[in-house]
């Protein structure tokens, strides 16, 4: 361990960072040509070979080029995922059946609680002030 000094290590660790975000912004801009529906073909061919060729410049060149419409794209999908999720729990919640109890249900089940002293009289008639006549 004394032949590799602190300064190396911290080097080494900076390295393999940039490395790994090196990786997530490919894969990113991978992402983003394919996700893309506006491309045609022939322009996600085109992209996919600058990156794989040249990938330093291919994807600096994305990012210039089309960095901005990049998160727009990112936001839009977002915001389709999230009417897509807010639909379907509208769907779900229309379709689930009323689990709620009746105002005569809360009723006796507090008359229970009373009874057994679960609740005291000043508790039982507080709680039964709050049951929502329907």
């Amino acid at each position: 361990m004394s032949d590799y000094p602190l300064l190396s290590a911290f080097l080494t660790m900076l390295w393999f960072f940039l490395w790994v975000m090196w990786f997530m912004l490919l894969f990113r801009v991978v992402r983003d040509v394919f996700d893309d529906d506006g491309l045609s073909g022939w322009g996600k061919a085109g992209w996919m070979l600058f990156v794989c060729v040249l990938p330093f410049a291919g994807v600096l060149v994305y990012l210039i080029a089309r960095g901005r419409s990049m998160g727009e794209r990112a936001v839009r999908r977002a915001e389709a995922r999230e009417q897509a999720f807010r639909a379907y729990v509208r769907e779900a919640a229309a379709s689930a059946p009323e689990t709620g109890t009746s105002s005569a249900d809360e009723l006796a089940e507090l008359a229970g609680l009373h009874d057994h002293g679960h609740l005291t009289d000043a508790e039982y008639e507080a709680a039964k002030a709050k049951v929502p006549v329907r």
